[in-house]
């Protein structure tokens, strides 16, 4: 595999790699990515990245196509496929924390092309769908003012979350944690509320689980509807394994990304599982007002119709606002671990060398300006040609997170078998993933049968239509290309269990923060009041 070079000093630490550098010697003053993010930032960070508006709005069209029980049941099965992806990456990224991660572990444990395939999937999924994003905030903003052209207020979004992202790490998980907490709060209120007006205390008519013995509930098209359900929680739960992206910067890694999967599970019950339940128990599956639920369409998202019902008038006015939160919350996302992604690649000597480059406040400038630059020009192709160039990039990207976590799971075996074969204890690691290798292989099949599955409609029309088939599965193919084609032209050997390195790249014990809890002291270690210190507390148990 080829060789690195690492660098630590004054708890900061990134890894060079030989293909991007050159025979100059390497300056200890070089600037690194600093480790500014807190244990705080990284568990709201791991959840911000599974709540947006496939849990807000198309979760309604979840429910009307595969009925009470076959949604909940496909977001059960996405929610464990998950967290054994989680599982997986945390006891990677724990261990060896460093920026843009399952890319890096995947050329290193596996080979260089599915390093590079994984690498360059993930960052277009991100770098598009900061696109997407500034698209869903003008059609958001014109529910409110709609005499500004919808252009400007995207203009303005980038703006913003490009500034979150340029002026320091701490400041955007200091944004995504605030981000992430409205979302946390409103998901909260919605499974109370949800659950009051179900039983009649609030809005005075008592549900209860009629809407489970409907004709065609609780499980709508049996099999069909559940698989078409699976899809749908499959994208809604993308971006959750933004945890290996932060790890890197994590102020204390070693405590920080274990705990942020530890809690995943009671996240994925209590945001996702719950969500589901509640919706499917006061709106009947055959509600025409679901399946006419899109990504902006407040007026149609379950959460408004819920809060209706509860006799609140101004529900689509707040969710509408709950959107923009949450699409700036995801651009913002983006535009971090799109960054952070190419900078990976650039180090590791598949992206222009340039991109290496990193100021002296510890941000990568030119990785930033760049994901922004291409996020914005996939922006621009939403406006001509009826949008069909941007339909078919937001294709190509659909499936990033399903690879992204098959390749996860199948990086994280070979890592546990080159591991063990060269004779580690497993009590060395700061996390180890359970029930090895049974939740790597649930994760590779399951997930391996949406990818190929996503587009089975497609092969049902007569004759089978050949575009649509392209556009369905454009995003495997984009995968597929990548690979072959480093494969190809590089030529690189899959990596030997003897060969592995699982010593590059490590943190060291004397960069460890020893205490505790590292919320519950300031920058200079002193202890904060008492009320901030429960204030904290009560934040991190909530998330």
């Amino acid at each position: 595999m080829d060789s690195e070079k690492y660098q630590q000093e004054d708890g900061v630490s990134t890894v060079q790699h030989a293909e991007s550098i050159s025979d100059e010697p390497v300056s200890v003053d070089q600037p690194h990515l600093r480790r500014g993010l807190k244990a705080r930032h990284i568990q709201m960070i791991a959840l911000g990245g599974t709540i947006g508006t496939g849990l807000f709005v198309a979760s309604g069209k979840a429910i009307a196509t595969g009925g009470p029980a076959g949604s909940l049941l496909a977001y059960m099965t996405v929610g464990v496929l998950v967290f054994c992806v989680m599982m997986s990456l945390g006891e990677m990224a724990a261990y060896i924390p460093i920026a843009g991660s399952f890319g890096h572990f995947a050329t290193r444990y596996v080979d260089s092309s599915t390093g590079f395939c994984v690498g360059w999937v993930y960052w277009a999924n991100w770098a598009v769908g900061v696109a997407v994003e500034l698209t869903g905030v003008a059609i958001i903003m014109e529910y409110w003012v709609s005499s500004i052209n919808s252009v400007v207020w995207s203009i303005i979004a980038l703006v913003i979350v490009a500034s979150f992202n340029i002026f320091s790490v701490k400041g955007y998980g200091e944004v995504e944690y605030w981000f992430s907490f409205i979302k946390v709060i409103t998901v909260v209120i919605f499974v109370i509320v949800g659950l009051c007006v179900d039983t009649g205390s609030v809005g005075g008519v008592n549900h209860g689980a009629s809407n489970w013995h409907i004709p065609g509930a609780p499980f709508v098209d049996g099999f069909l509807g559940y698989f078409n359900c699976l899809i749908a929680a499959a994208f809604s739960f993308n971006g959750v394994e933004i945890v290996g992206i932060t790890a890197g910067e994590s102020a204390n890694p070693h405590k920080t990304v274990p705990s942020a999967v530890k809690q995943v599970f009671v996240r994925i019950v209590l945001f996702y599982v719950l969500t589901i339940l509640v919706i499917g128990l006061n709106i009947p599956y055959t509600d025409p007002r679901l399946l006419s639920a899109s990504g902006t369409n407040v007026a149609v998202s379950p959460f408004t119709l819920v809060f209706q019902m509860a006799g609140a008038a101004w529900a689509a006015d707040l969710m509408n606002a709950i959107l923009l939160i949450t699409m700036l919350s995801a651009a913002n996302s983006g535009v971090y671990s799109s960054s952070r992604t190419l900078l990976a690649l650039a180090e590791d000597g598949k992206a222009p060398r340039f991109l290496t480059f990193i100021n002296r406040f510890g941000i990568p400038l030119w990785t930033i300006l760049a994901s922004c630059l291409i996020g914005c020009l996939a922006f621009l192709t939403s406006l001509f040609g009826s949008g069909v160039v941007f339909n078919w990039l937001t294709n190509l990207t659909s499936v990033a997170g399903l690879i992204t976590w098959v390749i996860i799971s199948i990086t994280h075996i070979r890592f546990r078998q080159g591991f063990v074969a060269q004779g580690h204890s497993l009590k060395s690691l700061p996390y180890v993933a359970p029930f090895f290798p049974y939740c790597d292989i649930f994760s590779i099949v399951i997930g391996t049968i949406v990818i190929f599955g996503q587009g089975y409609k497609t092969f049902t029309t007569d004759p089978i239509d050949a575009s649509g088939v392209i556009a369905a599965y454009i995003g495997l193919i984009f995968g597929i290309v990548l690979y072959v084609g480093h494969k190809i032209v590089r030529r690189p050997s899959f990596v030997k269990t003897s060969e592995m390195d699982f010593e590059t790249g490590r943190l060291q014990k004397s960069i460890e923060d020893d205490t505790e809890n590292d919320d519950l002291y300031d920058h200079n270690g002193n202890a904060l009041p008492v009320w901030k210190r429960y204030w904290r507390k009560a934040i991190n148990i909530i998330a």
